[in-house]
């Protein structure tokens, strides 16, 4: 069984391929493709790595 960490992480990834895939295919947007895909697999390392960690983020007090 899969913990919703797990879960989350192999989304986060499956994600960046999509947008690998789609920079592939559009040279365009390739650079931002490929920023959006290593922004979600940096998340999906933190929530393999420390599930449960907290940071905080500018202006957003939730």
């Amino acid at each position: 069984m899969s913990t919703n960490a797990e879960i989350a992480a192999r989304l986060l990834r499956d994600a960046a391929e999509f947008f690998r895939h789609v920079g592939d295919q559009n040279a365009p947007i390739r650079p931002q493709m490929d920023h959006n895909a290593r922004a979600f697999e940096a998340v999906a390392d933190l929530v393999e790595t420390d599930p449960t960690a907290e940071f905080e983020t500018e202006g957003q007090d939730r």
